[in-house]
């Protein structure tokens, strides 16, 4: 037997996955809808089921529904027959994956389920199967080729399951109206914490930030420039509101004699870049850095007053690109 290309073998399992995605897509109907209100209105936990390799695909469609706003979690079914069981409850609902629907292991979930009036969603491409008859609610996944034709390993009914519990998650997380602060919440660290923090988790505040009045001289502004060690000085009125910022740079372009004696408002830029507190920490990067004139300090302000600084060097420590 000729031994296909590596690449070829790759492009091929693609394409066999990518047309078993699209028959999914194609084979949704409002059974998908009842599946989400039902755990919309869930008082519990969604409880993610099954064995092998479905089981894997299991334990992570309880990790995605987690992050994003829908208590989850994964009981093997062999320790759900020897104690386990005893972590679900009727407010729960079970939702529990193999492709053939015929998992033996299953058998005392299913069972339980009837029991006790638990929600059992079954997603399987068993359509006659007994999960599916069990289940109060199916999930069809279709029965299409594995990408391992030989050994009908599963390859392309794992990645269908895999997508449709994205897809689940996805729903339940725009009918909740989980936002990206939410997800925040339950994901602080990694990257994915650093991308959601806002300008607010990282600035500096209160007495840390340098500030002076409009009426000062340059002298006091380089005392409050050394003393709060962040590069800057915001100039502020009488009632509080920020007007202007004086920089590294302004002080260059302002070197002589008779710096020192300069009103602040000669020196300070006028109308600096803000940003307010709930502003992502990766926006408020992109509008330090765009533009023809790239700075480092960004003053968040409410209400046109000053309530933090942010300086780019927080923004490296907190991993935001």
């Amino acid at each position: 037997m000729t031994q296909s290309r590596p690449l070829d073998v790759a492009r091929r399992v693609i394409e066999l996955e990518r047309k078993g995605l699209e028959q999914l897509a194609a084979g949704l109907d409002e059974r998908f809808d009842a599946v989400v209100q039902r755990l919309v209105d869930l008082k519990g936990r969604v409880i993610c089921a099954g064995v092998g390799k479905s089981g894997h695909v299991a334990r992570k469609i309880a990790a995605t529904l987690a992050s994003t706003g829908t208590p989850s979690q994964f009981v093997h079914p062999t320790e759900a027959s020897h104690g386990d069981l005893g972590m679900i409850t009727p407010d729960d609902a079970v939702l529990a994956l193999s492709k053939s629907g015929e998992t033996r292991e299953l058998g005392d979930l299913m069972a339980y389920c009837r029991r006790f009036g638990t929600v059992l969603i079954g997603m399987t491409t068993g359509r006659d199967s007994g999960l599916a008859k069990a289940s109060d609610h199916l999930l069809l996944i279709p029965d299409a080729p594995e990408a391992c034709a030989e050994t009908r390993a599963p390859t392309t009914s794992t990645t269908l399951m895999m997508t449709m519990g994205d897809a689940l998650a996805v729903a339940l997380l725009e009918s909740r109206g989980f936002t990206a602060q939410d997800f925040k919440t339950y994901h602080p660290g990694g990257a994915l914490g650093a991308a959601l923090a806002t300008v607010g988790d990282l600035m500096h505040t209160g007495d840390a930030i340098p500030l002076i009045h409009d009426a000062a001289r340059m002298s006091d502004a380089l005392i409050e420039i050394s003393a709060k060690g962040l590069g800057c000085v915001g100039v502020t009125t009488a009632d509080g509101k920020l007007i202007g910022m004086i920089t590294d740079g302004d002080l260059r372009r302002h070197m002589g004699p008779q710096l020192l004696d300069l009103p602040v408002a000669e020196v300070m830029t006028r109308d600096p870049r803000t940003a307010a507190a709930d502003t992502l920490a990766a926006d408020a990067l992109r509008l330090m850095t765009s533009g023809a004139v790239k700075i480092t300090q960004l003053f968040a302000v409410e209400d046109g007053k000053p309530t933090g600084l942010l300086h780019i060097h927080d923004l490296l420590r907190a991993g935001v690109k």
